[in-house]
């Protein structure tokens, strides 16, 4: 599974396609130059149960430590999956 991500300047999202089709996605901001903020995550209904939102986190995480930012995961379903991993703990952001 391709994980792709695209990333607009202010703005950047990580995607999966099938077929050319965009059919899950997870969107954030730029806060500064070491915190994203992702807002919004979603999943086509046909891919349900699959992990997809959680290889989308995942994706997340390595963009962040590769490139030394904090997440804030102001989605609901990204911040569940903060709360599950302790291995992500390296990349969130806390106040």
């Amino acid at each position: 599974m391709n994980i792709k991500h695209k990333n607009t300047g202010h703005k950047g999202r990580f995607y999966y396609e099938v077929d050319g089709q965009e059919v899950a996605k997870m969107t954030y901001t730029h806060a500064n130059d070491d915190k994203i903020i992702i807002d919004h995550t979603e999943v086509d209904e046909s891919l349900k149960g699959q992990g997809i939102g959680y290889k989308l986190v995942d994706a997340s995480v390595e963009y962040a430590r590769e490139h030394h930012i904090k997440i804030l995961p102001l989605c609901p379903f990204v911040s569940s999956v903060f709360k599950k991993k302790d291995d992500y703990t390296d990349v969130l952001f806390e106040d």
